[in-house]
């Protein structure tokens, strides 16, 4: 992102979220990531655009090898999760 379109960002912002934001850099990372996962949906819903996350494209690729190597969940297991999905 251009530094003037960042510029931008923050001039539009609310004076709620830019405080909330300046508190943001003092906390732990793994804080920091949980708020970025929760700004990724936010952004998803509003653009109809979903970027998975770097955890999310290993777990797709680990699936994918695992398909290839003819590994599947049995199908009562894929049972019992509708069953418990389903109540």
């Amino acid at each position: 992102m251009a530094e003037n379109e960042s510029l931008c960002y923050l001039i539009s912002m609310s004076p709620k979220t830019r405080q909330l934001l300046e508190q943001v850099e003092s906390w732990p990372v793994e804080d920091q990531e949980e708020l970025a996962e929760f700004a990724r949906e936010i952004e998803a819903r509003r653009t109809g655009v979903y970027v998975m996350s770097d955890d999310e494209h290993a777990a797709v690729r680990r699936g994918l090898q695992e398909a290839d190597r003819g590994e599947f969940v049995r199908d009562e297991v894929v049972a019992e999760a509708d069953e418990r999905h389903d109540r």
